[in-house]
């Protein structure tokens, strides 16, 4: 019998146990903390998993559970797509939150491309197995674009705006959009994960799975936020941040997000290459209500807003206080020196 669990984002946990006999899922059952009406309906679920091939797509599976759901069937904190995740990730064995000792690393300011740098390094160490999953939350040394892996350089960036501020362009190993900081205006942070975290799961829901508890965290803070697919975490009064991803070979899942805390629009407009041709004054308003800074929308400091996320992380998940080892950081600083640095990485999509 495997076991497999799936928290609905903004919904209820699911869960799937099931046996796998000669490639095909026996004895399924579903249950979780959902609502769902008829009783029946269970049962029909069950149904129609039992016998179905273990090697289909979970988006595969969840077709079959909704053909099979009695007429007029209501589910709360729960869907057929849900049930077919939670399946998949019990038929891949995936692990949980809990089943991990995570740690937490938040160190002083650093420079842009040692921010990088320390991703990739990380990001390998968790996938290696010589570091526990991790936690990370950045704090800037200077101001910076961070363009992202495919991103043209000079379509993105105004070199000669970047210059005049002092921002450091780099770009990153994930793909996704320009990003604009400076130090103190943006709550940044990295997850490194196992691939068994989110094993069953495609890229789109990892994304929201890997979030879930940012939005617990910034609901407790009176923010009512959501995910907005594929990469945006969005309120009622504007885009609040952005995250990307990166797989590694060897498993480990890259999973970073920042967030606006008192965005410098007027700057940021001048820096990065937004819809340059619509700059109106229209437009420059419109920018500004894209990036909702979360001071306006908590009127708390950035400190204790982060002090907030991590406690709220460590009674969700378990977190224990870490530091990067000398060997760690002695790997960032040379990745930092001989790529993130240098013309050849920057720009290697001009």
């Amino acid at each position: 019998m495997t076991h497999g669990e799936y928290k609905v984002p903004g919904g209820k946990l699911v869960v799937a146990d099931v046996e796998v006999v000669d490639g095909l899922l026996r004895g399924p059952r579903i249950s979780g903390d959902f609502f769902l009406e008829p009783d029946e309906a269970l049962e029909s679920i069950n149904a129609a998993l039992d016998g179905l091939s273990a090697g289909l797509e979970a988006r595969d599976i969840a077709a079959r559970v909704q053909a099979g759901l009695p007429p007029g069937t209501v589910m709360l904190g729960i869907t057929a797509e849900a049930v077919g995740i939670a399946v998949r990730r019990a038929v891949a064995r995936a692990s949980d939150w809990r089943d991990h000792d995570w740690r937490l690393v938040h160190e002083g300011p650093q420079p842009p491309a040692l921010h990088m740098a320390i991703d990739q390094v990380l990001a390998e160490e968790v996938g290696a197995g010589r570091r526990p999953p991790t936690l990370r939350i950045w704090e800037w040394g200077g101001p910076s674009v961070i363009i992202g892996s495919f991103q043209s350089l000079r379509n993105e960036v105004d070199a000669e705006a970047a210059e005049r501020f002092g921002v450091e362009v780099v770009r990153r190993i994930s793909g996704g959009g320009a990003m604009f900081v400076e130090p103190g205006n943006t709550i940044t942070y990295s997850l490194y994960a196992p691939g068994s975290l989110v094993a069953g799961m495609s890229f789109a829901d990892s994304y929201a799975f890997l979030d879930d508890w940012v939005l617990g965290a910034l609901a407790e803070l009176g923010v009512r936020a959501w995910y907005q697919p594929l990469n945006d975490i969005t309120s009622d009064q504007g885009k609040i941040g952005g995250a990307a991803q990166k797989r590694l070979a060897n498993g480990a899942v890259l999973h970073h997000v920042t967030m606006s805390y008192d965005i410098d629009a007027d700057k940021m407009l001048q820096v990065l290459r937004i819809g340059r041709e619509k700059l109106s004054d229209k437009g420059i308003a419109s920018a500004r209500k894209r990036v909702d800074p979360l001071r306006r929308q908590t009127g708390l400091p950035r400190e204790e807003i982060i002090q907030r996320m991590v406690g709220h992380f460590r009674g969700r998940h378990g977190l224990t206080p870490d530091t990067l080892t000398a060997e760690e950081l002695r790997r960032a600083d040379k990745l930092a020196a001989d790529k993130f640095t240098t013309p050849e990485w920057t720009a290697r999509v001009p």
